[in-house]
């Protein structure tokens, strides 16, 4: 909500830096005569050294003009007297142009008796500005005040939002509002407007950059307001997003925090939940239940499966409606499964408990018709090696003789 404030004041800050200074120096304007006379020299001097002998800032200045030009000599205190003067000469009529000679005055004692005269004057009017400064300030307190009350009004804020995350996000909204609305009405009364468009445009270009630099958590921004409008979970609701299930207990406008079964807290982004697969557990309080029994293939299979539709029906847990349901799924040759499935309301049952309590019972009543678990079955295949063919043997060896002649 900052951000996007911080992003409005942005775009309205550049038209606030846009308004025009009334000090700055202005040129003269308007079509240059063809006469040239004296006259007109000596009315045009006469208008401007009325004008400097009129202002205490201009007693250090003198003008010339000729052929409609003036041109000012001399010294004063401060810049801004320069930029002044040039603003009120360039009104007068029959000035064609302005010959700035004037210098920053070099003297010490002349510079402090301005910057004394200066601090008087300011001193001045921040005492006679005291009784509005405490009126915008005393008015803002009560603007913030009544915001926070506002905002407290958990009744009132429920009957406008119903879902409690809207409720809450509504309360901070109220609180940031007051808020801004008692600082713009505080400076205003002080008379501080100027102030007022310097902190808006730098805000503006502060959130401007900032919503640049932070754009996942405006991304999470944005996904918590459409949560919150679609309202796909409700506080407690058991939900599971990615894998992940538990209770919802907490919204914010980053994430929403899961309590798993187990106890443990979930921090989930609320980008991510908002893209990802939502499931709602609670959202419906029916809920079926599934469970998977092995039984003989020799066995009578339609017999077995009364006998789990009828235990099923037994079971105080289990919902007449819908009715429970079970059918056959062959598996292999050695085993037969029977898959059985109930519904129950998880307002007072849990469903696991449901789930587990519901696969002891069919197999403690199949177990007691006779149809046990089949003993697994091993098969063992004995292959013979084939036969090499016999290796001719050696011939033997005979010995050799040696004759020896004498």
């Amino acid at each position: 909500m900052i951000r996007i404030l911080l992003i409005l004041l942005a775009l309205a800050g550049p038209a606030v830096a846009q308004v025009p200074d009334p000090s700055a120096p202005q040129s003269p304007s308007g079509a240059i005569s063809t006469q040239d006379n004296r006259a007109t020299d000596l009315a045009i001097l006469s208008r401007i050294s009325s004008i400097l002998a009129q202002v205490p800032e201009f007693d250090g200045v003198r003008a010339r003009v000729d052929a409609g030009i003036v041109t000012l000599i001399g010294e004063v205190t401060e810049q801004q007297t320069i930029a002044r003067l040039e603003s009120l000469l360039a009104r007068v009529e029959g000035v064609v142009a302005i010959e700035d000679q004037v210098i920053l005055s070099t003297d010490l004692g002349t510079r402090l008796v301005s910057v004394r005269d200066r601090f008087q004057s300011r001193m001045t009017a921040v005492i006679a500005g005291l009784p509005f400064m405490a009126l915008g300030l005393a008015v803002g307190a009560l603007i913030v005040l009544a915001g926070g009350w506002l905002s407290r009004r958990e009744r009132t804020l429920s009957g406008i939002a119903p879902n409690p995350f809207i409720a809450g996000f509504l309360a901070q909204t109220i609180r940031l509002t007051a808020w801004i609305v008692a600082l713009v009405v505080a400076l205003d009364l002080m008379g501080a407007r100027a102030l007022l468009g310097t902190l808006l445009g730098a805000a503006g270009i502060f959130g401007l950059s900032l919503s640049f630099a932070a754009r996942d958590t405006i991304e999470g921004f944005v996904a918590t307001m459409l949560l919150s409008l679609r309202q796909p979970f409700n506080p407690n609701d058991l939900i599971e997003v990615n894998g992940l299930r538990g209770r919802v207990i907490r919204l914010t406008s980053r994430g929403t925090t899961l309590l798993t079964l187990d106890g443990n807290h979930i921090h989930i982004p609320n980008q991510i939940i908002y893209k990802a697969v939502l499931t709602n557990y609670t959202r419906n309080p029916e809920r079926r239940f599934m469970v998977d029994l092995t039984i003989d293939p020799a066995a009578d299979l339609g017999r077995a499966r009364d006998v789990v539709l009828k235990a099923l029906a037994g079971m105080d847990f289990v919902l007449k409606r819908p009715e429970p349901v079970a059918w056959l799924d062959a598996q292999g040759p050695d085993h037969v499964m029977i898959r059985a499935g109930g519904w129950v309301s998880q307002d007072g049952t849990d469903f696991d408990l449901a789930r587990g309590e519901a696969f002891r019972l069919l197999r403690h009543a199949l177990d007691t018709k006779g149809y046990l678990v089949p003993e697994p079955v091993h098969r063992i295949r004995l292959e013979q090696p084939e036969a090499e063919p016999a290796r001719p043997l050696p011939a033997p060896r005979v010995p050799r003789m040696r004759v020896c002649q004498t």
